[in-house]
């Protein structure tokens, strides 16, 4: 990518993140020392910082395809 153009990713601090993702930022903290999900995130000096769209990528990859509710199939269609 050129230097000149800008990249822009909306940056959740990780109490928005969790709020999201409908989980504690204590839960956030532990998967990411436990790398128990592969959940990126971006460190900014001593902050963690999630992006959107890899929050987004996330619910989708974690998605329960024997759901019997119609919520996941809206949600499959939203990233289609």
């Amino acid at each position: 990518m050129d230097h000149n153009q800008e990249m822009h990713f909306p940056l959740l601090s990780r109490k928005e993140a969790a709020k999201y993702l409908g989980v504690s930022e204590q839960t956030l903290a532990i998967w990411k020392c436990t790398k128990r999900y592969d959940l990126p995130f971006v460190k900014i000096g001593r902050l963690i910082k999630y992006r959107k769209a890899d929050l987004d990528g996330f619910i989708f990859k974690n998605l329960d395809s024997n759901s019997s509710s119609d919520g996941g199939s809206l949600l499959r269609q939203s990233f289609n």
